[in-house]
């Protein structure tokens, strides 16, 4: 944002019109005018008084790029790692301190380059190093500040990372609140944490929650490329997508159901009658297996709601009021073997 467009922009916000601004500051409305639009800048003995009249700091004043693109932050990027092949470390912190200075408000750019700086401080052997450990940690600070969640979550998880590497746990832990409580990487640093603060049952329980929960993720991921490859007609390579998710369900342990059903909607889609009965008669079979996963030892530190008797009989009833629709199971009449089986109670 250019000085002009600031001045503009906190003017509006105070509802002050140019010829005020004008009167107080002893200047003309067409000086103001021109500031605005860009022509021309203010006395530099004006900067001051145009800061306290506009209610602001005279950092944002002269803040004239507030944000940058994100191509820009890229070329920025890209210009410190040519820096570090040809300049001392001191040489680009500098470099980099001016960069900031030039753009105090872009919280990305700081995030970044503060970032930048990390990794070369831990890779190399740096002179000095908790000087600037002391400012990259404040820059770390400065990023949260953003009011971009994605910069927030960012700044946050390097602050982490670095009190993690200082064996600060309890510091590190204080920053998990910038991660949502459904985040999967929070789940796994906090499980990081337990694990070296040695808080072991803890830890095997949160990294049993994040297979289950992202294996419930995946599952759904493969079954809706599954539905995108039918709705192409693409059935060899939706058939792979089941074969998938059948094949994860069986890796994680998650009961002879989960395994079986799955299946069902591309063999209902292909009309295989040999297939839908052997099929179906797998996942009647195996209603009992549908909360197999509470058995498993891969979820051994976690509990889970017994499946009661009565749900399975509602199952199952309900499964063979599914099989007995003829608008999608119409293909099967006729045979003998298919109508004792929907006629089971």
């Amino acid at each position: 944002m250019q000085i002009g467009e600031v001045i503009r922009k906190y003017r509006k916000d105070r509802n002050m019109t140019q010829e005020e601004m004008a009167g107080r500051l002893g200047v003309t409305a067409p000086a103001v005018n021109k500031w605005e639009k860009g022509v021309a800048q203010p006395d530099i003995m004006l900067l001051a008084p145009i800061a306290r009249l506009l209610g602001i700091t005279l950092e944002t004043l002269l803040s004239f790029h507030e944000e940058l693109t994100g191509d820009e932050i890229g070329r920025l990027v890209m210009e410190v790692d040519q820096r570090f092949e040809r300049e001392s470390y001191e040489e680009v912190f500098q470099y980099v301190s001016n960069r900031i200075q030039e753009y105090p408000n872009c919280h990305q750019l700081i995030w970044q380059m503060a970032l930048i700086l990390d990794a070369r401080h831990i890779t190399n052997e740096v002179e000095n190093a908790d000087v600037y450990e002391e400012q990259i940690l404040r820059w770390y600070q400065r990023a949260l500040e953003s009011t971009d969640a994605k910069v927030q979550r960012n700044s946050a998880n390097s602050l982490i990372q670095y009190y993690i590497r200082k064996e600060m746990y309890d510091k590190a832990e204080e920053y998990l609140h910038y991660f949502s409580e459904e985040d999967t990487e929070r789940k796994r640093i906090q499980a990081v944490i337990y694990s070296k603060t040695n808080r072991i049952e803890e830890a095997y329980k949160a990294y049993e929650e994040i297979l289950f929960s992202e294996g419930q993720v995946l599952n759904m991921v493969f079954h809706s490329l599954y539905m995108l490859s039918a709705q192409a007609g693409d059935m060899v390579q939706a058939r792979k997508y089941i074969e998938k998710e059948s094949s994860l369900s069986c890796l994680l342990e998650m009961g002879k159901y989960s395994e079986v059903s799955c299946r069902l909607e591309s063999v209902v889609q292909e009309q295989n009658a040999e297939e839908t009965l052997l099929l179906v008669k797998q996942i009647r079979d195996s209603i009992p297996t549908i909360g197999g996963f509470a058995n498993s030892w891969l979820y051994a530190h976690m509990e889970f709601k017994e499946i009661s008797e009565t749900f399975e009989k509602r199952l199952r009833n309900n499964l063979l009021k599914c099989f007995s629709d003829r608008e999608t199971f119409g293909y099967m009449d006729g045979n003998a073997e298919w109508e004792e089986l929907i006629c089971q109670d």
